[in-house]
């Protein structure tokens, strides 16, 4: 559920930017159109048309969506929209996983010599992240002997590890949808070319030049989020990766303690 509302909370955040910047759009828009209709001097006539002014990014990112058509480019920017609130929620939920495990280990370790197995179990139990999870599922079997927390602490790492990866499959299914929408919009793109070449009876560039210029704005379009979610997909895969590496060297730590413990 935590996760759920996460997702959602990021989801509107990008939605109410987005309204943002089209209410920005539409400022800037009417505010040249009324520049536009108040007369120019004769003189600075030629000024005026010498020095085309500057279209902003996002307003001309804007005029490539229109004419990109608005069915194929919509879909693009959901699936951007959508991989990346997952990908957004996945960094956050991972980044708050992440703790300091030397000092995880000390505190257990003290608090093994100090109270016994319950106390260690309340240092994991209050503290949060997949490392500590791990710890309190392997202490909970200590009576049971260490060949059997060491099994239940690789059983349960394999259960983090899964949990770290979910909505992962999400986002690589996004990553190959994007680019594929762009595709097919190429396609139709050059459908409607030909189209206009065999209604008009000619080739000329103008004939086919709408049609080419759809084909090749959704392309980019899916390209471009493709390669975006791609390298939010990648760092997620090695925040999984770093945070994989110490639960597997905190385990075998673990182990080593309760050891010592035992020994003792």
């Amino acid at each position: 559920m935590k996760k759920f509302f996460m997702f959602l909370a990021v989801a509107g955040i990008m939605a109410v930017s987005a309204n943002y910047a089209s209410a920005q759009d539409e400022t800037a828009t009417s505010t040249e159109a009324t520049e536009a209709v108040a007369p120019a001097p004769a003189n600075d006539l030629a000024a005026l048309t010498a020095a085309a002014p500057e279209v902003p990014l996002h307003q001309a990112l804007k005029t490539k969506f229109i004419e990109g058509g608005a069915g194929f480019m919509s879909l693009i920017i959901i699936c951007l929209i959508i991989g990346l609130a997952l990908s957004i929620e996945r960094i956050l939920t991972l980044s708050f996983q992440k703790v300091n495990t030397k000092k995880l280990i000390l505190a257990v370790e003290d608090a093994l010599k100090n109270g016994g197995i319950d106390a260690a179990k309340d240092v994991c139990r209050n503290t949060r992240g997949p490392v500590a999870d791990i710890f309190y599922q392997g202490l909970l079997r200590y009576d049971q002997g260490l060949d059997v927390v060491e099994k239940s602490i690789v059983s349960y790492g394999s259960v983090q590890m899964s949990k770290m990866e979910s909505g992962l499959s999400w986002i690589s299914l996004f990553i190959a949808i994007a680019p594929s929408l762009g595709f097919l919009g190429t396609v139709i793109g050059m459908i409607q070319a030909f189209d206009a070449i065999q209604a008009a009876g000619d080739i000329s560039p103008n004939v086919v030049a709408g049609g080419m210029k759809v084909a090749l704005i959704t392309t980019v379009g899916g390209l471009i989020v493709a390669m975006i979610l791609q390298v939010f997909y990648n760092y997620i895969l090695a925040k999984i990766d770093t945070l994989s590496i110490d639960m597997e060297n905190s385990s075998i730590e673990l182990i080593d303690v309760l050891s010592d413990y035992k020994a003792k």
